[in-house]
């Protein structure tokens, strides 16, 4: 199946890797066979640093090639309405980065394109379709911390470098980069919350950089979640229940899984699983399921990802953070 990549930096480049190492690997199913930038120049070296047979200086044209199967989206999250629906238009499945657009509403109108159109779009938040999540969940439901009452997670880079971070019409902030995986890691382990609080710093462009989000369940549980784009922090995820607690090493790619009795003593311990960059299970999922002819993909079915981004809209809501993309003209 052939992949395109729209876009061309850092993040594309991570994914035309693990093509690359998934092909090494034995694994066929998907060949690297396009990628479009803004500037040809920029496509054609994208294209001969990463070993892709067609370079376009337009989406557009990338999307007209009828051998082009599905496509991955590697454009700030401004973009990602506009060019998921360009995607869609042209026939192609979509495979986007996180978060999948700046709101709820962009979402829900993509979808019901997508599905009137017989196209598969998925959301690529990595952590969903990896097994460390199958693990981490086999943990917890063999009762080893017993009853779940709580759970904090932590992710915090130093990025305000970036400029699709620090501005409002990049869809900038903390938030949509890293708080998304704070708020994925909970909904993962307590599902949806009845209830979402959030706090912030901005800085002078008006965007959220260092995030204190507190999610609520009715029966009590509570997900204490913090994210930042100006710290560094341990990443954490921690899960506590009535006879212990579980911490997993790095939410935003589990590494390990440490499950501590009520004594405070080491009980299991487990690592996860030899990987070629952690992208290739989204890739896998995503070929077999348009293969089999389903518009989602079963570890990121698009009720989370509505759900996901209602929250952030809820949290913006809070933080009183606008964009100037938040139509659906994109």
């Amino acid at each position: 199946m052939n992949l395109g990549i729209l876009g061309a930096g850092r993040i594309a480049a991570v994914m035309a890797d693990t093509v690359n190492k998934m092909n090494k690997a034995g694994d066929n199913s998907v060949k690297l066979y396009a990628v479009a930038a803004r500037e040809m120049e920029r496509a054609k070296t994208f294209a001969s640093t990463n070993g892709i047979q067609k370079a376009f200086g337009s989406y557009e044209d990338m999307l007209c090639d009828s051998n082009l199967d599905f496509v991955y989206i590697a454009t700030p999250h401004s973009h990602h309405y506009r060019h998921i629906k360009l995607c869609v238009n042209h026939g192609k499945h979509v495979l986007c980065e996180k978060a999948f657009t700046v709101n709820a509403r962009q979402v829900e109108d993509i979808l019901r394109y997508a599905k009137s159109k017989g196209v598969l779009v998925t959301e690529a938040i990595w952590t969903r379709y990896q097994p460390m999540r199958q693990m981490i969940g086999n943990v917890l439901s063999s009762g080893a911390i017993g009853n779940l009452k709580m759970l904090t997670a932590n992710l915090c880079y130093t990025i305000t470098e970036k400029e699709r971070i620090v501005v409002p019409e990049l869809a900038g902030g903390a938030l949509l980069d890293v708080g998304v995986y704070t708020l994925n890691f909970a909904a993962m382990v307590f599902g949806h919350a009845d209830g979402v609080q959030g706090m912030c710093t901005k800085n002078s462009k008006g965007v959220d950089i260092s995030d204190s989000i507190t999610l609520l369940w009715n029966d009590g549980r509570m997900a204490v979640l913090n994210a930042s784009a100006e710290a560094v922090s341990d990443r954490s995820g921690i899960i506590y229940g009535d006879k212990g607690f579980v911490v997993v090493e790095n939410i935003n790619n589990p590494q390990g899984i440490k499950v501590y009795d009520r004594d405070y003593k080491l009980v299991d311990e487990q690592v996860c699983p030899p990987q070629l960059t952690g992208y290739e299970y989204e890739v896998a999922e995503t070929v077999r399921c348009i293969n089999d002819g389903v518009l989602e993909c079963p570890s990121m079915p698009h009720e989370e990802t509505i759900y996901l981004m209602e929250t952030m809209d809820h949290l913006r809501a809070q933080m009183s953070i606008h964009y100037p993309c938040e139509g659906l003209d994109g």
